[in-house]
């Protein structure tokens, strides 16, 4: 007997008749939930790609495998059934095994190179860039932080320059102002608690 499955519009999963939960929109619109959590997520409007449990994450994040479970369920069996006994069955499931990991390392290796653009750079400039040698970016970037303490230093030397000048011209200001007498010692107690 077969069993007419749907999805979950949500998650992506499997939902048996008789199971799910129904939702029609206001636009006619019928949605199937495999429960009540992906029907709060969907109406929560919660992105299905964002969590790792649901399909749509798993096919976008290459976690699903070319063979099946189903399928290779399926060799096992008629592997068992329909071979002679002289072939080494446990050999042959061990291949079967041994291809669908092949498979999913060839995936995971297989990432196409590519160049992102850089703004204010021509593709020449950037070439240039990469075939340089490393002794060479060594000492362009020595040179670089070079100039960059040298102009530190000369800021500072400024800054002691103008201070040192600030300070004569405030002492001159003083030395020329008329001192004034000095007020004897404060009295009245400062006004504490009454």
């Amino acid at each position: 007997m077969v069993l007419k499955t749907e999805l979950c519009r949500f998650s992506g999963q499997k939902i048996y008749p008789g199971k799910g939960i129904r939702f029609i929109r206001a636009d006619s619109q019928v949605f199937l939930f495999a429960n009540s959590k992906c029907k709060r997520y969907f109406h929560n409007r919660l992105k299905p790609a964002k969590l790792t449990w649901t399909a749509m994450y798993r096919k976008q994040h290459k976690k699903v495998c070319d063979i099946s479970q189903s399928t290779l369920r399926i060799c096992r069996c008629i592997t068992l059934t329909s071979l002679p006994s002289s072939v080494n069955v446990h050999l042959m499931l061990a291949n079967i095994d041994i291809h669908a990991e092949a498979v999913k390392k060839r995936r995971r290796a297989t990432k196409k190179p590519y160049s992102r653009s850089i703004v204010g750079a021509s593709l020449e400039v950037i070439q240039k860039k990469r075939a340089e040698k490393p002794e060479v970016r060594d000492a362009a970037r020595e040179a670089a932080l070079r100039e960059i303490k040298e102009r530190i230093k000369k800021t500072k030397d400024e800054k002691k320059a103008k201070k040192a000048e600030v300070t004569k011209s405030q002492k001159a200001q003083t030395k020329g102002a008329v001192q004034k007498g000095s007020k004897g010692p404060k009295l009245g107690g400062g006004g504490g608690k009454r």
